[in-house]
């Protein structure tokens, strides 16, 4: 029986597997540290033979924005495929976003910027949270999506979130269109 590939037995493209896995477990607990909190999880469909498909509810604070935090729901695939990762999710996704606090911005931005990004397939799909201002309201506008790198989905959801002061010791309110640049 010819190989495709001479010299390398079945035990060698094993051991290639697993030493390619350990160099991606490194990366994934890096990540961890900017996973959003799960704030709960509902069965959707029934399976008998393995994990429900389910939404679950997640809550992150903007990395960049003190003072504004996310909430989004997503579908997450049941099944074998879901299980073992390879299930490709689809694209309905909710979005709301809140002042929390005294908004607080860290940093310079640019209108459209990734606040949060998450891979939905195991190859080419991501979901994103991007945000923006509107200077002329003083409201970041958040919106969620998801693309593939063949072609995208029309699938969104926006979200604003109107800069107030929070409460009376905070008087001094920042302006978003000062931080933002188009």
């Amino acid at each position: 029986m010819s190989s495709r590939f001479p010299g390398l037995s079945g035990i060698r493209l094993k051991g290639l597997a697993l030493f390619l896995l350990a160099l991606a477990v490194p990366a994934a607990s890096v990540q961890a540290a900017d996973e959003p909190d799960l704030i709960f999880r509902r069965s959707t469909v029934f399976k008998l033979m393995s994990p429900n498909d389910k939404l679950a509810t997640y809550g992150l604070d903007d990395p960049e924005v003190e003072g504004v935090a996310c909430h989004f729901t997503v579908p997450e695939k049941g099944g074998f495929k879901g299980w073992l990762g390879l299930a490709e999710e689809v694209s309905d996704i909710s979005l709301a976003c809140r002042q929390v606090g005294p908004i607080k911005f860290k940093t310079k931005m640019e209108q459209g910027d990734d606040m949060f990004r998450r891979r939905r397939s195991l190859f080419f799909k991501k979901m994103q949270i991007v945000r923006g201002c509107d200077a002329k309201r003083n409201v970041l506008v958040y919106m969620v999506y998801s693309d593939r790198l063949i072609e995208g989905s029309p699938k969104n959801s926006t979200s604003t979130v109107p800069i107030m002061p929070w409460g009376p010791a905070d008087a001094n309110v920042q302006k978003c269109g000062e931080f933002f640049t188009q």
